[in-house]
């Protein structure tokens, strides 16, 4: 009897099969080399035939160099931490990859010289928000507090009121940033309750600065009360306000989400926010606020460490400057809207032979923004099993468990991404 392992192509005739040369030119000879491989060992155990290891190979090739795979989010959830937070829009897409060559971050095309860098960012995000005698970029919230605890309050006290205290993520703490930047904590107040006397208080000839920070990612309720960025702009302190969310102006949607130009209209001398929440762009720290301060803290040498590079500033510029970001239309969807492509996406799903129907969701902005704001949505529901097999699909599709159902939360799809998710449910039936 004939071994078939004998039937299992070598090495290098896989490799030189048309459709995997052409994959190694683009993703590299070795990637392709060792899922080769993988697929060979997987036909010595009998799993796959010898004549099937090339098909195995192209199925398990990734679609870019990267291990990250592209999901569909259908969680509700708009910024989802864990999917990477803001979509980027087509516009910022286009702009990394024109950005992936060589550009002229740096350097004056007129003179030949040196350039302010990502001055074409910065001239954006000043549009944005016209209040901000000056702006500048680092590489998320976080830093942009360090850099101000490091330029304002190093050996002096910053004081925070106890209700602001507030741990980020992951484990990481306001409180654990700003001393690690040698700077002595001021609380005051009380957790629930902190008033403008109990800052004024506080202030001596040690404070370096008064921080205001915005509870973004839960809420305190009943007997509070917190004293106003304008009140807190009266001390005869620099006042720096961290947003968090990333929101440049008032959102219609959002009335008790703090926002940028608010904050600098009452006086904040600095506001800090995120560039991947709200506002839909890239991972990045926002600084904003009075110009000669915004200045020293460029100045100061931490700030290179914190900098962004240049895939950053171009989608950063592409998002302020281009059409609305995926975050901002999944704000803007009428529940009508996606209550109708339920329906549709079901009745097709049906017509198929699944279990599928539109129901009422109920949606979330996500990413330590707005806590407790419920966005009315529109959902397909799907046997249980479904949540699974859609994770481990071709696109991955990630939805959400609730009353025994898999629930795919159409707020978070893009009305262009339906046939692909029509596709991909049909694929788990």
């Amino acid at each position: 009897m004939t071994d078939p392992r004998r039937a299992i192509p070598r090495t290098d005739a896989v490799l030189a099969e048309p459709r995997l040369a052409k994959a190694a030119e683009s993703l590299g000879r070795e990637l392709v080399k060792s899922l080769t491989l993988a697929a060979q060992e997987r036909a010595r155990a009998g799993e796959i035939g010898g004549a099937d290891v090339v098909d195995e190979v192209l199925r398990t090739l990734p679609e870019t160099g990267a291990s990250l795979r592209p999901v569909l989010n259908a969680t509700g959830v708009v910024v989802h931490t864990n999917l990477g937070r803001a979509p980027l829009s087509g516009a910022a897409l286009d702009a990394v990859v024109a950005a992936g060559a060589a550009t002229d971050v740096e350097f004056d095309l007129a003179t030949g010289g040196r350039a302010r860098r990502g001055r074409g960012a910065l001239a954006a995000l000043a549009a944005a928000v016209p209040r901000a005698g000056g702006v500048h970029v680092v590489n998320n919230n976080a830093a942009a507090l360090l850099l101000a605890a490091l330029v304002l309050a190093q050996g002096k006290e910053i004081v925070v009121s106890r209700g602001e205290l507030v741990e980020i993520g992951d484990g990481f703490r306001i409180p654990d940033l700003l001393t690690s930047a040698g700077a002595r904590l001021r609380e005051v107040g009380t957790t629930n309750r902190t008033a403008l006397r109990d800052y004024a208080d506080a202030i001596g000839p040690d404070t370096g600065f008064v921080l205001k920070v915005h509870p973004s990612n839960y809420r305190v309720t009943g007997f509070t009360s917190e004293a106003a960025v304008a009140e807190l702009a009266g001390l005869g302190v620099p006042l720096i306000v961290d947003i968090g969310s990333g929101l440049l102006t008032p959102h219609e949607l959002l009335p008790a989400e703090p926002d940028a130009a608010s904050a600098l209209a009452a006086g904040a001398t600095v506001v800090t926010a995120s560039g991947d929440k709200l506002l839909g762009g890239p991972q990045a720290g926002l600084i904003l606020g009075d110009a000669a301060v915004v200045e020293r803290l460029r100045r100061h040498p931490a700030a290179r460490a914190l900098r962004v590079d240049k895939l950053t500033l171009a989608a950063l510029e592409a998002t302020l400057r281009g059409p609305e970001p995926p975050v901002r239309q999944a704000l803007s969807a009428t529940a009508g809207g996606l209550s109708a492509r339920a329906e549709a996406l079901s009745d097709a799903l049906r017509a198929d032979g699944v279990d599928a129907r539109a129901v009422e969701s109920a949606a979330a902005v996500g990413g330590g923004g707005a806590p407790g704001v419920e966005l009315p949505s529109a959902a397909v529901s799907l046997p249980a099993r479904y949540a699974e097999a859609l994770r481990l699909g071709d696109p991955a599709v990630v939805g959400r468990i609730a009353r025994d159902r898999c629930l795919l939360d159409l707020r978070t799809v893009r009305p262009d991404e339906d046939t692909r998710l029509l596709e991909a449910v049909r694929r788990c039936g």
